[in-house]
């Protein structure tokens, strides 16, 4: 696998990680475009990150919609 790819790849987990978001998972697919003649290398990134948004001072956590369907409670 080409080095490139692989430091591209750390790049954005790095730039993730510098806003404040945890990277939970990455996958990098590398391939030949199949609609492209040339053979040149493309990479696929994708990365699944998260982060934690602490309540603010004054907020209960209540949206005000405990009709939902969907709320468990």
């Amino acid at each position: 696998m080409n080095d490139r790819i692989l430091e591209d790849q750390h790049e954005l987990v790095e730039l993730l990680e510098a806003a404040g978001w945890d990277v939970t998972d990455a996958e990098l697919s590398v391939y030949e475009s199949p609609w492209e003649n040339e053979e040149v290398p493309e990479a696929s990134v994708t990365l699944s990150a998260r982060k934690r948004y602490p309540e603010e001072e004054g907020d209960d956590g209540d949206d005000g919609d405990d009709e939902s369907p969907y709320r468990i409670s």
